[in-house]
């Protein structure tokens, strides 16, 4: 990497930090095409690409750079992190979650907890289930019962059931690796919200997560539900307003025009 192409990465992180979005994004795909590999530059690059919706692009980006010198393993672990991310988006949850996985089974950490926690939750809305019933034409293989010589057959129903048992026990797990992680318990609000349709024990955890972090979206997004069924329209919208205002990923479960679009509905 030349000496001009360093500098024009500096540039793009600059303009990243100041919000520039479309200089950087022009910066840092010269530098790139020029043989930009520097680890923190691709990964600050990957970040902006991801939160401008470019999924595709940041993909191929993680792909392309995945084994460029000077890889840590914290860059590594960031670098699978946005790689799931992107695959999630795409429609790909599982093969995100299956990146997330591989990685935790090395070694706990913040990161992956946050975000596989935040996917086991998506995959396994209830809004995912499958038929209770399930004909035998869709029934999948399952374990291979190895010592008793046959394999064992399960419904995508009773796959699913399992998922949502998977899903609350890593949760629970993020939530005793670190119990002051706003991310973490909401997670597992959404996992008891949304897979298991237990409100009231949700509400435990989104009550504990907005006490460390006043302002995260979807935390304010699920209390302003329980506003709203308690008639109380005016909480919703101060919520919603605060939430309005904070900076949206691509892992939050409302986008920005979630949010106004109920704001404005509540208005209304």
């Amino acid at each position: 990497m030349g000496f001009m192409t360093g500098l024009k990465a500096n540039k793009a992180v600059k303009a990243q930090r100041d919000g520039n979005t479309e200089e950087a994004l022009r910066l840092y795909a010269e530098a790139v095409s020029e043989g930009l590999n520097v680890p923190r530059y691709i990964l600050s690059y990957a970040v902006l690409l991801l939160r401008n919706g470019q999924y595709e692009a940041c993909k191929d980006l993680l792909v392309k750079h995945q084994k460029d010198p000077g890889m840590t393993g914290e860059n590594r672990t960031q670098l699978i992190v946005d790689y799931a991310v992107c695959c999630h988006k795409l429609g790909d949850t599982k093969k995100a979650v299956s990146k997330l996985e591989e990685m935790h089974r090395h070694g706990p950490s913040g990161t992956i907890y946050q975000t596989l926690g935040y996917l086991y939750a998506d995959l396994y809305d209830m809004k995912n289930a499958p038929a209770d019933e399930a004909s035998a034409d869709e029934a999948v293989p399952a374990a291979t019962d190895a010592e008793n010589g046959s394999d064992e057959v399960k419904s995508p129903a009773a796959l699913f059931r399992e998922g949502m048992e998977k899903a609350l026990a890593f949760n629970r797990e993020a939530v005793e690796y670190d119990d002051e992680d706003s991310i973490c318990l909401d997670n597992l609000g959404q996992v008891w919200y949304r897979v298991f349709g237990d409100k009231e024990k949700a509400k435990e955890y989104f009550d504990k997560a907005i006490s460390f972090r006043p302002g995260q979206i979807d935390t304010l997004w699920f209390l302003s539900r329980y506003d709203l069924e308690a008639g109380n329209t005016e909480a919703a919208a101060e919520k919603l307003a605060l939430a309005a205002e904070g900076r949206f990923s691509p892992l939050n479960y409302v986008t920005k025009e979630t949010v106004d679009a109920e704001i404005a509905r509540l208005k209304a």
